[in-house]
């Protein structure tokens, strides 16, 4: 049932009733009636306000996840344009898959499709108001950038070391904390990184009896590589995510991918 019927039934059934108690009692119960109908309109009024608050409820506690998406998810391509596609659908993403269901259970069913670009206009907000560590920190030489993300482990309590460039089957980094082996490729790109990484370092894990394996970026990745680390138990993470990823028992090809952290 939309809002709208619902508060015109409230409206009705407290006038049938009120005005009957009002024929009965007189005064108090019709002055009863005016203060109920009052407070239905006030609280049918202020409905739009109550289902924002709620909307960005949501969002914030998300917030620094999607940051962190809408960084991954956009890049520059090679003719200057800033290209947000993977973006955008990661935002339609959590409205549909974390926010609508949420709202519909509180009674906001009806708000659903005709407030659609209110509710992903609030999740831009809250995403571009989280302020994230500049990306510009990462080194672009692609060692450099191993080495980086190497650093970040070990600041995070792994003890990681970069692998020689030859003999390392696929993998960049090798990571090691209570007693669980993290197997890593890293890639500085300007745009999504595809599925080879996600099979290159699936492989390099069993080579290296890994526990945990990921591929790591400054850039966001494809559908195709998303949906593939998500059948071989591979995590897909941005650099910064590094700084509180923790041990997970999950070798790849064998259950869900490892997430990162929320």
């Amino acid at each position: 049932m939309s809002g709208q019927p619902h508060i015109v039934g409230r409206l009705f059934w407290t006038s049938v009733i009120g005005g009957g108690l009002g024929l009965w009692y007189g005064r108090p119960a019709f002055a009863l009636t005016a203060l109920a109908l009052a407070a239905i309109l006030i609280w049918a009024l202020d409905r739009p306000r109550r289902f924002r608050k709620r909307v960005r409820g949501i969002a914030r506690r998300h917030a620094r996840t999607l940051a962190l998406r809408r960084r991954q998810e956009s890049f520059v391509d090679p003719y200057g344009n800033l290209i947000e596609d993977g973006w955008l659908r990661e935002r339609d993403y959590f409205v549909e898959r974390t926010i609508l269901p949420e709202i519909e259970a509180r009674g906001f069913a009806d708000y659903a499709e005709p407030h659609w670009d209110a509710m992903v206009a609030i999740v831009e907000a809250v995403a571009a108001a989280v302020i994230l560590p500049d990306a510009a920190e990462a080194p672009e030489d692609g060692i450099a950038y191993e080495q980086f993300c190497a650093a970040r482990l070990t600041a995070a309590g792994w003890r990681a070391h970069a692998t020689q460039a030859s003999g390392d089957q696929g993998a960049d980094i090798v990571a090691e904390r209570d007693r669980v082996r993290l197997v890593v490729q890293c890639k500085r790109y300007a745009k999504p990184v595809g599925n080879a990484a996600v099979q290159e370092v699936a492989a390099a894990c069993r080579y290296w009896s890994g526990d945990m394996a990921a591929v790591v970026s400054n850039a966001g990745f494809t559908p195709a590589a998303r949906k593939l680390a998500a059948a071989t138990g591979v995590a897909l993470l941005h650099h910064d995510d590094l700084d509180d990823l923790h041990p997970m028992r999950q070798v790849p090809g064998r259950g869900r991918a490892a997430a990162p952290p929320a």
